[in-house]
Protein backbone atom coordinates (compact mmCIF):
# COMPACT_ATOMS: atom_id res chain seq x y z
CA UNK A 1 0.00 0.00 0.00
CA UNK A 2 2.81 2.37 0.91
CA UNK A 3 4.61 1.44 -2.31
CA UNK A 4 1.51 2.25 -4.35
CA UNK A 5 1.11 5.62 -2.64
CA UNK A 6 4.70 6.50 -3.42
CA UNK A 7 4.30 5.39 -7.01
CA UNK A 8 1.17 7.54 -7.36
CA UNK A 9 2.98 10.55 -5.92
CA UNK A 10 5.88 10.00 -8.32
CA UNK A 11 3.52 9.90 -11.28
CA UNK A 12 1.81 13.07 -10.16
CA UNK A 13 5.08 15.01 -10.02
CA UNK A 14 4.72 17.52 -12.84
CA UNK A 15 7.43 17.83 -15.46
CA UNK A 16 7.92 21.51 -16.18
CA UNK A 17 7.78 21.18 -19.96
CA UNK A 18 6.30 24.64 -20.37
CA UNK A 19 9.13 26.23 -18.41
CA UNK A 20 11.69 24.31 -20.46
CA UNK A 21 10.14 25.40 -23.77
CA UNK A 22 9.97 29.03 -22.65
CA UNK A 23 13.58 28.92 -21.47
CA UNK A 24 14.82 27.43 -24.75
CA UNK A 25 12.81 29.97 -26.76
CA UNK A 26 14.20 32.88 -24.76
CA UNK A 27 17.83 31.73 -24.86
CA UNK A 28 17.72 30.81 -28.55
CA UNK A 29 16.05 34.08 -29.59
CA UNK A 30 18.44 36.20 -27.57
CA UNK A 31 21.55 34.31 -28.68
CA UNK A 32 20.65 34.49 -32.39
CA UNK A 33 19.89 38.19 -31.99
CA UNK A 34 23.29 38.82 -30.39
CA UNK A 35 25.12 36.73 -32.99
CA UNK A 36 23.43 38.25 -36.05
CA UNK A 37 22.81 41.76 -34.75
CA UNK A 38 26.13 43.21 -35.90
CA UNK A 39 25.83 41.74 -39.41
CA UNK A 40 22.19 42.86 -39.84
CA UNK A 41 22.66 46.36 -38.36
CA UNK A 42 20.72 45.49 -35.23
CA UNK A 43 17.24 47.01 -34.97
CA UNK A 44 17.31 48.27 -38.54
CA UNK A 45 16.52 44.67 -39.44
CA UNK A 46 12.98 43.35 -39.05
CA UNK A 47 14.47 39.92 -38.29
CA UNK A 48 16.37 41.27 -35.28
CA UNK A 49 13.28 43.18 -34.11
CA UNK A 50 11.24 39.97 -34.32
CA UNK A 51 13.84 38.06 -32.31
CA UNK A 52 13.92 40.81 -29.68
CA UNK A 53 10.13 40.69 -29.32
CA UNK A 54 10.18 36.89 -29.10
CA UNK A 55 12.93 37.02 -26.45
CA UNK A 56 11.10 39.66 -24.42
CA UNK A 57 7.74 37.87 -24.49
CA UNK A 58 9.19 34.42 -23.77
CA UNK A 59 11.27 35.80 -20.89
CA UNK A 60 8.25 37.54 -19.36
CA UNK A 61 6.15 34.37 -19.57
CA UNK A 62 9.11 32.34 -18.26
CA UNK A 63 9.43 34.52 -15.17
CA UNK A 64 5.71 34.36 -14.38
CA UNK A 65 5.52 30.62 -15.00
CA UNK A 66 8.59 29.66 -12.97
CA UNK A 67 7.61 31.84 -10.01
CA UNK A 68 4.16 30.26 -9.84
CA UNK A 69 5.06 26.67 -10.74
CA UNK A 70 5.17 24.18 -7.87
CA UNK A 71 8.19 22.31 -9.27
CA UNK A 72 9.92 24.77 -11.61
CA UNK A 73 12.71 23.66 -13.91
CA UNK A 74 14.68 26.73 -12.75
CA UNK A 75 14.37 27.75 -9.12
CA UNK A 76 14.28 31.54 -9.52
CA UNK A 77 13.45 31.90 -5.83
CA UNK A 78 17.14 31.37 -5.18
CA UNK A 79 17.64 35.00 -6.15
CA UNK A 80 15.87 36.00 -2.95
CA UNK A 81 18.99 34.74 -1.14
CA UNK A 82 21.42 37.63 -0.72
CA UNK A 83 24.58 35.57 -1.19
CA UNK A 84 23.27 33.77 -4.23
CA UNK A 85 22.00 36.93 -5.95
CA UNK A 86 25.07 39.07 -5.26
CA UNK A 87 27.55 36.31 -6.05
CA UNK A 88 25.80 35.16 -9.22
CA UNK A 89 25.49 38.66 -10.67
CA UNK A 90 29.11 39.45 -9.78
CA UNK A 91 30.54 36.26 -11.29
CA UNK A 92 28.34 36.51 -14.40
CA UNK A 93 29.16 40.14 -15.22
CA UNK A 94 32.86 39.59 -14.55
CA UNK A 95 32.85 36.43 -16.69
CA UNK A 96 31.22 38.33 -19.56
CA UNK A 97 33.95 41.00 -19.38
CA UNK A 98 36.71 38.41 -19.01
CA UNK A 99 35.51 36.32 -21.94
CA UNK A 100 34.83 39.37 -24.14
CA UNK A 101 38.38 40.63 -23.62
CA UNK A 102 39.76 37.15 -24.17
CA UNK A 103 38.10 37.03 -27.60
CA UNK A 104 38.86 40.58 -28.77
CA UNK A 105 42.58 40.60 -28.01
CA UNK A 106 43.63 37.73 -30.36
CA UNK A 107 41.20 39.03 -32.99
CA UNK A 108 42.86 42.46 -32.94
CA UNK A 109 46.35 40.93 -33.08
CA UNK A 110 45.46 38.88 -36.14
CA UNK A 111 43.58 41.60 -38.02
CA UNK A 112 45.80 44.62 -37.36
CA UNK A 113 49.18 43.39 -36.10
CA UNK A 114 49.61 40.59 -38.63
CA UNK A 115 49.88 37.81 -36.05
CA UNK A 116 49.07 34.29 -37.13
CA UNK A 117 46.45 32.43 -35.10
CA UNK A 118 49.25 30.31 -33.60
CA UNK A 119 51.25 33.41 -32.60
CA UNK A 120 48.19 35.07 -31.06
CA UNK A 121 47.60 31.90 -29.07
CA UNK A 122 51.18 31.95 -27.77
CA UNK A 123 50.76 35.57 -26.64
CA UNK A 124 47.58 34.78 -24.68
CA UNK A 125 48.81 31.42 -23.32
CA UNK A 126 50.76 32.84 -20.32
CA UNK A 127 47.44 33.65 -18.61
CA UNK A 128 47.48 30.07 -17.34
CA UNK A 129 50.95 30.09 -15.76
CA UNK A 130 50.02 31.65 -12.42
CA UNK A 131 46.70 29.80 -12.49
CA UNK A 132 48.49 26.45 -12.57
CA UNK A 133 50.99 27.47 -9.89
CA UNK A 134 48.57 29.06 -7.41
CA UNK A 135 45.37 27.01 -7.84
CA UNK A 136 46.41 24.18 -5.47
CA UNK A 137 46.70 26.70 -2.63
CA UNK A 138 43.28 28.30 -3.09
CA UNK A 139 41.43 25.72 -0.99
CA UNK A 140 43.64 26.38 2.04
CA UNK A 141 43.58 30.15 1.63
CA UNK A 142 39.79 30.17 1.39
CA UNK A 143 39.45 28.31 4.71
CA UNK A 144 41.36 31.02 6.56
CA UNK A 145 40.37 34.22 4.74
CA UNK A 146 37.18 36.06 3.94
CA UNK A 147 36.02 35.07 0.45
CA UNK A 148 34.74 38.60 -0.11
CA UNK A 149 38.22 40.06 0.42
CA UNK A 150 39.79 37.56 -1.98
CA UNK A 151 37.17 38.26 -4.66
CA UNK A 152 37.63 42.00 -4.20
CA UNK A 153 41.39 41.65 -4.69
CA UNK A 154 40.67 39.64 -7.85
CA UNK A 155 38.41 42.36 -9.26
CA UNK A 156 40.95 45.07 -8.48
CA UNK A 157 43.60 42.92 -10.18
CA UNK A 158 41.45 42.52 -13.29
CA UNK A 159 40.78 46.26 -13.35
CA UNK A 160 44.52 46.93 -13.15
CA UNK A 161 45.33 44.50 -15.96
CA UNK A 162 42.69 45.98 -18.27
CA UNK A 163 43.87 49.49 -17.44
CA UNK A 164 47.39 48.44 -18.48
CA UNK A 165 45.94 47.43 -21.83
CA UNK A 166 44.43 50.87 -22.38
CA UNK A 167 47.99 51.99 -23.19
CA UNK A 168 48.24 49.73 -26.25
CA UNK A 169 49.34 51.36 -29.54
CA UNK A 170 49.57 50.11 -33.11
CA UNK A 171 53.34 49.47 -33.00
CA UNK A 172 53.30 47.61 -29.67
CA UNK A 173 55.85 44.83 -29.25
CA UNK A 174 55.08 41.27 -28.19
CA UNK A 175 56.58 41.65 -24.71
CA UNK A 176 54.16 44.43 -23.78
CA UNK A 177 51.31 42.22 -24.96
CA UNK A 178 52.50 39.30 -22.84
CA UNK A 179 53.03 41.14 -19.52
CA UNK A 180 49.34 42.01 -18.82
CA UNK A 181 48.30 38.55 -19.99
CA UNK A 182 50.78 36.93 -17.60
CA UNK A 183 49.65 39.10 -14.69
CA UNK A 184 46.00 38.36 -15.48
CA UNK A 185 46.54 34.82 -14.24
CA UNK A 186 46.87 36.06 -10.64
CA UNK A 187 43.37 37.60 -10.29
CA UNK A 188 41.99 34.69 -12.33
CA UNK A 189 43.03 32.32 -9.50
CA UNK A 190 41.51 34.58 -6.83
CA UNK A 191 38.28 35.09 -8.75
CA UNK A 192 36.23 31.97 -9.39
CA UNK A 193 36.49 29.82 -6.25
CA UNK A 194 35.66 32.57 -3.68
CA UNK A 195 32.63 33.70 -5.66
CA UNK A 196 31.33 30.14 -5.95
CA UNK A 197 31.80 29.78 -2.20
CA UNK A 198 29.79 32.96 -1.65
CA UNK A 199 27.02 31.75 -3.96
CA UNK A 200 26.60 28.41 -2.20
CA UNK A 201 27.09 29.70 1.35
CA UNK A 202 24.07 29.53 3.64
CA UNK A 203 22.02 27.27 1.37
CA UNK A 204 20.58 24.00 2.69
CA UNK A 205 22.22 20.90 1.15
CA UNK A 206 19.14 20.03 -0.91
CA UNK A 207 19.25 23.40 -2.74
CA UNK A 208 22.98 23.43 -3.54
CA UNK A 209 22.68 21.39 -6.78
CA UNK A 210 19.96 23.73 -8.11
CA UNK A 211 21.97 26.80 -7.05
CA UNK A 212 25.16 25.52 -8.68
CA UNK A 213 23.31 24.68 -11.90
CA UNK A 214 21.49 28.01 -12.11
CA UNK A 215 24.58 30.10 -11.34
CA UNK A 216 26.59 28.18 -13.95
CA UNK A 217 23.84 28.68 -16.52
CA UNK A 218 23.71 32.44 -15.89
CA UNK A 219 27.50 32.72 -15.99
CA UNK A 220 27.92 30.78 -19.23
CA UNK A 221 25.05 32.61 -20.86
CA UNK A 222 26.54 35.96 -19.87
CA UNK A 223 29.88 34.83 -21.26
CA UNK A 224 28.32 34.07 -24.63
CA UNK A 225 26.40 37.35 -24.60
CA UNK A 226 29.53 39.21 -23.51
CA UNK A 227 31.39 38.03 -26.60
CA UNK A 228 28.73 39.47 -28.92
CA UNK A 229 28.41 42.69 -26.95
CA UNK A 230 32.19 43.15 -26.81
CA UNK A 231 32.46 42.81 -30.58
CA UNK A 232 29.66 45.30 -31.12
CA UNK A 233 31.13 47.83 -28.68
CA UNK A 234 34.54 47.56 -30.33
CA UNK A 235 33.04 47.99 -33.78
CA UNK A 236 30.96 51.02 -32.75
CA UNK A 237 33.89 52.73 -31.02
CA UNK A 238 36.14 52.01 -34.00
CA UNK A 239 33.63 53.59 -36.38
CA UNK A 240 33.31 56.62 -34.09
CA UNK A 241 37.07 57.15 -33.91
CA UNK A 242 37.40 56.61 -37.67
CA UNK A 243 34.88 59.37 -38.32
CA UNK A 244 36.64 61.73 -35.94
CA UNK A 245 40.08 61.00 -37.42
CA UNK A 246 38.90 61.61 -40.99
CA UNK A 247 36.87 64.76 -40.35
CA UNK A 248 39.66 66.93 -41.78
CA UNK A 249 40.88 64.43 -44.38
CA UNK A 250 39.63 66.15 -47.54
CA UNK A 251 41.03 67.96 -50.56
CA UNK A 252 40.27 71.36 -48.99
CA UNK A 253 42.72 70.76 -46.14
CA UNK A 254 46.28 71.79 -47.12
CA UNK A 255 47.78 69.62 -44.36
CA UNK A 256 46.05 66.54 -45.74
CA UNK A 257 47.22 67.35 -49.26
CA UNK A 258 50.75 67.86 -47.95
CA UNK A 259 50.65 64.46 -46.22
CA UNK A 260 49.46 62.70 -49.37
CA UNK A 261 52.12 64.48 -51.41
CA UNK A 262 54.85 63.46 -48.98
CA UNK A 263 53.65 59.88 -49.00
CA UNK A 264 53.67 59.77 -52.80
CA UNK A 265 57.17 61.18 -53.13
CA UNK A 266 58.67 59.13 -50.28
CA UNK A 267 57.19 55.75 -51.24
CA UNK A 268 56.86 56.37 -54.97
CA UNK A 269 53.09 55.80 -54.95
CA UNK A 270 50.32 57.14 -57.11
CA UNK A 271 47.47 59.16 -55.59
CA UNK A 272 44.99 56.27 -55.14
CA UNK A 273 47.69 54.15 -53.47
CA UNK A 274 48.62 57.02 -51.13
CA UNK A 275 44.95 57.44 -50.20
CA UNK A 276 44.68 53.67 -49.58
CA UNK A 277 47.72 53.75 -47.31
CA UNK A 278 46.27 56.71 -45.42
CA UNK A 279 42.95 54.86 -45.00
CA UNK A 280 44.76 51.76 -43.71
CA UNK A 281 46.63 53.87 -41.18
CA UNK A 282 43.43 55.52 -40.00
CA UNK A 283 41.67 52.16 -39.73
CA UNK A 284 44.50 50.77 -37.60
CA UNK A 285 44.50 53.80 -35.32
CA UNK A 286 40.71 53.78 -34.99
CA UNK A 287 40.72 50.05 -34.17
CA UNK A 288 43.26 50.37 -31.35
CA UNK A 289 41.49 53.46 -29.98
CA UNK A 290 38.19 51.54 -29.96
CA UNK A 291 39.86 48.56 -28.28
CA UNK A 292 41.45 50.82 -25.67
CA UNK A 293 37.98 52.24 -24.95
CA UNK A 294 36.66 48.74 -24.32
CA UNK A 295 39.58 47.95 -22.01
CA UNK A 296 38.91 51.15 -20.11
CA UNK A 297 35.19 50.34 -19.77
CA UNK A 298 36.04 46.82 -18.59
CA UNK A 299 38.40 48.20 -15.94
CA UNK A 300 35.74 50.61 -14.69
CA UNK A 301 32.99 47.96 -14.59
CA UNK A 302 35.16 45.59 -12.54
CA UNK A 303 35.54 48.30 -9.90
CA UNK A 304 31.87 49.24 -10.16
CA UNK A 305 30.59 45.70 -9.38
CA UNK A 306 32.75 45.22 -6.27
CA UNK A 307 29.85 46.38 -4.00
CA UNK A 308 27.89 43.32 -5.19
CA UNK A 309 30.41 41.20 -3.31
CA UNK A 310 29.97 43.14 -0.10
CA UNK A 311 26.18 42.92 0.04
CA UNK A 312 26.68 39.22 0.78
CA UNK A 313 27.20 37.67 4.18
CA UNK A 314 30.52 36.09 5.24
CA UNK A 315 31.04 32.55 4.00
CA UNK A 316 30.58 29.91 6.69
CA UNK A 317 33.65 27.74 6.85
CA UNK A 318 33.17 24.19 5.68
CA UNK A 319 29.99 24.93 3.71
CA UNK A 320 30.16 26.79 0.46
CA UNK A 321 33.93 27.11 0.81
CA UNK A 322 34.45 23.39 0.83
CA UNK A 323 32.07 22.81 -2.07
CA UNK A 324 33.72 25.54 -4.11
CA UNK A 325 37.21 24.29 -3.45
CA UNK A 326 36.22 20.77 -4.34
CA UNK A 327 34.44 21.87 -7.51
CA UNK A 328 37.44 23.89 -8.59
Amino acid sequence: MIYRDRETQTRKLPIDVVGLVLLITWVASLQIMLDKGKDLDWFSSSFIVGLAIAALISFAFFLVWELTEENPIVDLRLFTQRNFAGGTIAISVSYALYFGNLVLLPQWMQEYLGYRAFDAGLVTAPVGIFAVILSPFMGRVLRHADARIIATVAFIGFAGVFYMRTQYVTDIDTWHLVIPTLLQGIPAVLWFVPLVAIILSGLPPDRIPAAAGLSNFVRIFCGAAGTSIAGTVWNNRTVLHHVRLTEQANANNPLFNQLIGSTRSLLQLNTPAAHALFDYTVNSQAAIMGLDDFFYMSSFIFIFIIPLIWITRPVKSGGGAGAAAGGH
